[in-house]
């Protein structure tokens, strides 16, 4: 618990810590087909002001697993993640959602759209919130590129592109 203006306030690292343990538990609970390990990093903001100074590396970690639906190409998934956003600040989220899957040989598109609680240090005083956005992925069975496009959200925001390396760890095991 922290004091903040004379109001105590819950701490949001031990909330994201929360949100991360439900959401590993969701995870390892589940009988799935893929576990992959998520690599934070990239971020392009569109429309940047050049007196801005917005971090586009935002590295971090966390975990997405895939469910197989037999004879099916949608894809559900469940995601738990950590990195520092734009504004160098700890981020953190868990969710999940479904995409569809278009199949070229080896290589894969999904598009779709994940939900998620999200907790940010610079944003509504670190209190948790709910959010929805397109989610894209492209790859093969081992590796893949995740991409979201985020728009304009508040004021002092710019939209944005964020972009995940998933690594398939099943494959791996």
């Amino acid at each position: 618990m922290e004091i903040r203006r004379g109001v105590a306030k819950r701490s949001t690292s031990g909330l994201a810590g929360l949100l991360a343990l439900v959401g590993l538990l969701t995870v390892s609970a589940a009988h799935a087909d893929e576990l992959s390990l998520l690599v934070n990093g990239k971020t392009i903001h569109l429309g940047q002001p050049s007196s801005s100074n917005l971090n586009e590396g935002n590295w971090g970690l966390g975990l997405q697993y895939d469910w197989n639906r037999e004879h099916s190409n949608w894809v559900p998934f469940a995601t738990v993640s950590g990195f520092k956003d734009s504004n160098r600040n700890s981020s953190y989220y868990a969710g999940g959602g479904v995409m569809y899957r278009f199949r070229f040989e080896d290589v894969h598109f999904d598009a779709g759209v994940v939900g998620f609680v999200m907790t940010r240090e610079g944003y509504k005083d670190g209190d948790p919130f709910l959010g929805a956005l397109p989610a894209f992925s492209v790859g093969t069975k081992h590796v893949a590129v995740n991409f979201t496009y985020i728009p304009k959200i508040e004021p002092k925001s710019v939209p944005l592109w964020f972009f995940q390396l998933k690594i398939n760890l099943t494959n791996l095991l």
